[in-house]
């Protein structure tokens, strides 16, 4: 047998020849022509049921009734089946464009394809498998005159090509064939698409600097590696509705780690870096300071360190000006998402800045939680998912055991809704709520990294 993914042609319509099953191998990219703002929306689209794909795995058993329901329920249909099959082929590869630069964003790629490949999978008809790849189907009659019994249809394949199989007995073996059921037949179709999908993206990864060389696309795909593709958290709807008296009381019980990281640094040393400033600084615009108060919260710090008042006034006022929109191009600066926390400028010696979840040592981070007073099991949860990459979502299992509720009912992906939603929690959503818009993909994504890069130049550390 070989894995050829050929598909049967039809010639019913040239549209269903070109797609001719509703899951696909991705074996040959795309060659139409599309405009850069579709590029970036059927990206952007992808990305966010790839995201989902990862929540869902976590939160239920995959492939699980419940699981399967609510993946189903994500999946959207287009306008035709033709135009949502186009749709899916011309994503992926898309993303492979932009997730194949780092070991880390290939490993997440290919483990959430693969199981959105293996849920399109269990919808599949025994003669949509058979069409796809060169199986050898054998009636249950057959399989019964091998004296062993099954209800179920059967393929033959060559033994190397099912090991996992083999190696668990699952399968009957004879003449160097291996005679599977048709349930079992995932296994070596998962493992024929991973590495199908990993070799795709090391080629990928090669031929990258001639697609970077495009100046429309270079800055699109840096974007995506680490886009946010939820909720707007730039505009200020409950602007000066927090004190500066209450940031203490609210780092304690509605901050997410990384900035309940940086407000200790910040209140412990009366100084942060350029990046741990940035990520602390929009975040706190994000929940409502004004200018006035953010210059005189910064202020009031650092005069108790080794900055007086008009260095301060020279050296770091400007920057927080610029931050919201006062000073140079006047840009209303976003606060970083959890994506870019995680993936961009990584915390050095001396930073408190980053994703605790992503760049603290495993055993620094559990005597942390234990000072937070965590349950041992629900530190164990925590690290489990570290472990697993899915730093995001040990995110949301700390705010799931601060809170002490059993889900969080979202899906965790920018420090600002965090707050919010804890502050929705523990005020009945009554005090703190803040209106958010869905954030539209925007083609001119080259603009906005010059403006975050322009505004990083201002944080100058002395």
């Amino acid at each position: 047998m070989q894995f050829t993914g050929r598909r049967r042609k039809l010639t019913v319509h040239p549209q269903n020849e070109l797609y001719g099953h509703c899951l696909q191998l991705y074996g040959q990219p795309p060659l139409e022509n599309i405009s850069l703002s579709e590029f970036e929306t059927f990206a952007v689209e992808r990305l966010k049921l790839l995201k989902t794909v990862e929540n869902l795995g976590v939160s239920f058993v995959k492939m699980s009734e419940q699981y399967s329901k609510k993946l189903h329920a994500e999946i959207s249909a287009g306008p035709s089946e033709y135009e949502k099959r186009r749709k899916d082929h011309i994503s992926h590869f898309i993303l492979r464009l932009a997730y194949c630069q780092t070991e880390d964003l290939r490993r997440w790629f290919i483990q959430q394809e693969m199981d959105l490949f293996r849920h399109r999978f269990t919808d599949l008809l025994p003669k949509d498998l058979l069409s796809m790849y060169h199986f050898t189907r054998i009636s249950s009659r057959y399989w019964k005159r091998l004296m062993l019994i099954s209800t179920f249809a059967l393929v033959q394949v060559p033994f190397q090509d099912a090991l996992d199989l083999v190696r668990t007995r699952k399968v009957f073996l004879q003449g160097g064939y291996a005679y599977i059921p048709h349930q079992d037949i995932v296994t070596i179709v998962l493992n024929d698409f991973r590495t199908r999908l990993s070799k795709a993206l090391a080629l990928t990864a090669r031929s990258l600097p001639a697609v970077q060389s495009d100046e429309r696309l270079q800055p699109l795909l840096n974007h995506l590696s680490h886009a946010y593709v939820g909720q707007d958290y730039s505009i200020q709807k409950n602007i000066g509705k927090v004190s500066l008296e209450q940031i203490d009381a609210l780092s304690a019980k509605s901050f997410p780690l990384c900035m309940r990281q940086l407000h200790k640094a910040l209140r412990d040393s009366h100084h942060l870096r350029h990046g741990g400033r940035m990520q602390y600084g929009l975040f706190l615009k994000g929940i409502g300071l004004t200018l006035e108060q953010a210059l005189q919260f910064w202020r009031s710090e650092f005069i108790r360190g080794k900055v007086d008042a008009d260095k301060f006034d020279k050296a770091y006022a400007y920057s927080i000006r610029h931050m919201f929109g006062k000073e140079g191009k006047r840009t209303d600066y976003t606060p970083y998402s959890c994506m870019k926390v995680i993936l961009s400028n990584p915390p050095s010696q001396g930073d408190y800045h980053g994703c605790p979840f992503r760049h603290s040592d495993p055993e620094l981070l559990k005597q942390k939680l234990q000072s937070y007073k965590l349950s041992p099991s629900g530190i164990i949860q925590i690290l489990d998912l570290v472990k697993g990459m899915h730093y995001q979502l040990a995110c949301q299992k700390y705010f799931e055991l601060t809170h002490n509720i059993e889900d969080a009912g979202f899906s965790l992906n920018h420090p600002n809704q965090y707050f919010m939603e804890s502050q929705k929690l523990l005020s009945g959503g009554k005090d703190i709520k803040k209106e958010v818009e869905i954030v539209q993909p925007q083609p001119n994504t080259t603009q906005a990294e010059e403006e975050m890069g322009d505004l990083d130049s201002y944080f100058l550390d002395e």
